[in-house]
């Protein structure tokens, strides 16, 4: 019922949403309209519109023309065209929404700026290239100094021999570092000849007409210093009034190029993960020092400026590192000050000129590695040519701190990363779910959520073709999804289960006397059944619950995985003292933890206290259910969801895990994670089901005389405590490590594409 209840609200939180996003449309939608009627140009336009609705061809004509012309005046006929534009909210409606500062506005004062002090070397050397501007730049500064990184930084601030009277109040900012140039040097030069100077072991180029959004700086450098693969990042690019000017650019394969997401709405989710791209803008970049050293920084092959940041792009690529778009780090550009948008004169006139010197030198890389302009452009803007798209679906965004369904999912989701795949994820409740969406998407995942989506079938209509295996995840989302994966996509479907939820309804002990609850173990068989079949592979975690797959279905192809991925085992320490007490940890969401921990309470702890009296319990774990919660009193304590590191503050202090499960289905998160943490563990045969092996050093417990027992023998044997600990320990250690897990999705997929060649060929 408490799912129920969660979907309801997830599917009224998304219905809200779609609500007002569609009147913030209908609303901007209904002003340009009015504004447009009143205009004499729809005046005077009367006549052509009445022609376009006796003879259509007219219209379209026209359109394609004013199209052509529109993008020849703003310089966009061979370079940078745009996707298709959506609708938009209303203006300045967007920066709102995003919950982004007002505009820096009027112009600070010189002496009202100072740029952050750490005492510290810098970490990160911030690059400002200026010619004049001073207005702008003071604004770009204020920027950084009203919400300072937590990353030391210094701030080096280059005129290029503007000859701007002005240029002299920025010297007045404290802890800014003014370099003045006596001859112009263009950008490109001025970049090269000052990065020498900088102190930091990163490097932040930023144009001087742009202003940092808080939090950008540090999510630039945490994604660097966090993987040592990548070697250049760059910024999400937003225009004034909140909409976007790039995610991210796409070079295709005849040297044109997109600032991806052009004037669209920042907040869809295809802008909002990490993602390996083409190019990103010079406007806002950091690389590494050393990196930047060794090429020699900006190339002068593109002096004085234009198509550097694409052609560094390339060359950081060919050193063997990554090129980064990170949307967190969110940065407002105010484009075309510097040189203006007229790209027949002045500096603005080398765009062209680059465009093919860029074009000409990487002319093999781009017709082997980019795709033809304007095509496959999801596969384009995640320089997915040569990598597996892997869908994964469930039914919702994974909590893993929550439940151990989620702990799986993530898990594979890594796996599969780490293979080189790209990884999308729908959760078909289309929720995002705070912070744990965010996390998926920092680390390289697309999460399909909210009004953007249309709902899955829409979705995979549109996408399907670009999508090489999909992973689906539990029976309720498989029995939403098959028809219109089958109808809308051609990949090859692996299932996995999670545990036979038939199974572990039928071993309620109530079941036998319950019709209810029998039926609905009845109707849980025949739904896994019809996706058994209809899947072209099937996943679970233990070879018993392949073989009854295998005695219900012998057809299919089902595959026993070992699901979870877990840190290296807590190392061998002392015993922590027996007033530790017992720490069972569990989602009580699950009926069968619920179950368990009454079990536990009622049956087994009075006869631990006859014996050890005042031995304490603690029920840790998220969601909690009213008759959990009545549990709590002396001797018992309920602790409702708790951190990872007072998780792990607990096992620590604990003297003997407890996993009192009566019924269930597949391989037990809990048992694995409390063996791993060095705590002594004492289950039951359903807690023990699908861990070969685990009877060699852990305690079994067939009823509660015996659970009670050997929780005591733990509670009094130091030595014993001890083997125990480091049996577990090495147990967990030799069998949950994500090369194992990577290898076994790898076979599964192989197996699963094998299956889907045969199963397509019998429909031809």
């Amino acid at each position: 019922m408490q799912t129920r209840l969660d979907r309801l609200h997830a599917e009224l939180r998304e219905a809200n949403e779609a609500v007002w996003v569609a009147r913030a449309d209908r609303e901007v939608m209904a002003r340009r309209l009015a504004t447009l009627e009143a205009s004499t140009w729809w005046r005077a336009g009367a006549p052509l519109r009445r022609a376009g609705v006796r003879f259509p061809w007219i219209a379209q004509s026209m359109r394609k023309l004013a199209q052509l012309c529109w993008r020849a005046v703003t310089g966009r006929l061979f370079i940078r065209r745009p996707p298709e534009v959506g609708a938009f909210a209303a203006s300045g409606d967007m920066r709102r929404a995003l919950g982004l500062p007002p505009p820096i506005d009027p112009v600070p004062l010189a002496a009202s700026i100072a740029m952050p002090a750490y005492g510290v070397p810098p970490v990160v050397s911030v690059l400002i290239p200026t010619f004049g501007q001073v207005e702008y730049t003071l604004r770009c500064l204020a920027s950084i100094a009203a919400a300072p990184p937590r990353v030391p930084i210094e701030v080096i601030v280059v005129d290029d021999a503007s000859r701007d009277a002005r240029v002299t109040e920025l010297g007045t900012v404290p802890g800014l570092r003014l370099i003045v140039n006596h001859e112009n040097r263009g950008f490109l030069r001025s970049c090269n000849e000052v990065a020498p100077l900088a102190a930091g072991t990163f490097l932040l180029l930023l144009n001087n007409d742009t202003e940092m959004m808080p939090g950008s700086i540090d999510a630039l450098w945490q994604l660097l210093s966090a993987s040592s693969d990548i070697g250049l990042a760059g910024a999400r690019l937003l225009y004034p009034d909140g909409f976007q000017q790039e995610a991210g650019g796409i070079i295709w394969r005849d040297g044109s190029a997109w600032n991806y997401g052009n004037r669209d709405d920042p907040r869809k989710p295809e802008y909002s993960y990490v993602r390996d791209v083409d190019y990103v803008s010079g406007a806002a970049i950091m690389i590494r020092k050393n990196l930047w050293d060794s090429l020699g920084g900006f190339d002068d092959h593109f002096t004085p400026a234009y198509c550097e940041d694409s052609d560094l792009a390339f060359r950081v690529r060919q050193a063997g590192f990554r090129v980064v778009y990170q949307p967190k780090a969110l940065v407002i550009h105010f484009e075309g000050i510097s040189h203006g948008t007229d790209v027949s004169d002045g500096v603005k006139a080398y765009q062209h000129i680059n465009q093919a010197k860029l074009t000409a030198r990487w002319n093999t890389t781009l017709r082997h590695r980019h795709w033809p302009n304007g095509q496959r452009v999801m596969r384009a803007r995640d320089r997915s040519m040569d990598r597996i798209v892997t869908l994964v679906i469930d039914d919702g965004v994974p909590q893993p701190n929550q439940d151990a369904g989620s702990r799986t999912i993530v898990a594979f989701m890594e796996a599969l990363l780490a293979s080189g795949r790209i990884v999308k994820f729908f959760p078909i409740n289309n929720v995002q779910t705070p912070g744990y969406t965010e996390a998926l998407q920092q680390r390289g995942i697309e999460v399909i959520y909210g009004p953007w989506s249309r709902g899955f079938d829409a979705w995979i209509a549109e996408m399907g073709g670009e999508i090489d295996e999909v992973l689906l995840s539990r029976p309720d989302v498989a029995e939403v999804c098959l028809d219109s994966l089958r109808r809308h996509c051609q990949a090859p479907v692996v299932f996995y289960g999670h545990d036979l939820h038939h199974s572990r309804l039928r071993a309620d002990p109530e079941a036998a006397r319950d019709p209810t609850k029998r039926a609905k173990a009845n109707a849980a068989e025949a739904l896994e059944s019809m996706i058994w079949r209809r899947a072209d592979v099937v996943m679970y975690p233990s070879e018993e619950e392949v073989a009854v797959v295998h005695a219900v279905a012998p057809e299919v192809t089902a595959l026993a995985i070992q699901p979870y991925v877990l840190p290296a085992p807590v190392p061998p320490r002392r015993p922590p003292a027996a007033s530790g007490g017992l720490i069972f940890v569990a989602g009580f969401a699950h009926p069968p933890n619920v179950d368990a921990a009454l079990y536990f309470v009622y049956k087994i702890l009075p006869r631990i206290n006859t014996l050890r009296p005042g031995t304490m319990l603690s029920l840790v774990g998220s969601n909690p259910t009213v008759a959990v919660r009545a549990l709590a009193r002396d001797g018992v304590e309920v602790t409702g969801f708790v951190t990872d590191d007072e998780l792990a503050r607990r096992y620590a202090a604990a003297r003997v895990a407890v996993c009192p499960l009566r019924f269930g289905a597949g391989v037990k998160m809990k048992v694995v994670e409390a063996m791993n943490n060095g705590v002594p563990l004492v289950t039951t045969p359903a807690g023990a089901q699908g861990l070969p092996g685990i009877e060699a050093v852990c305690d079994i417990a067939e009823d509660a005389d015996a659970f009670a027992a050997a929780v005591i023998k733990l509670l009094d044997d130091d030595t014993l405590w001890a083997e125990r600990a480091a049996a577990q320990s090495a147990y967990v250690g030799l069998r949950f490590t994500g090369g194992a897990l990577r290898d076994a999705l790898e076979s599964a997929f192989v197996t699963a594409k094998a299956q889907a060649v045969r199963r397509q060929a019998v429909h031809c």
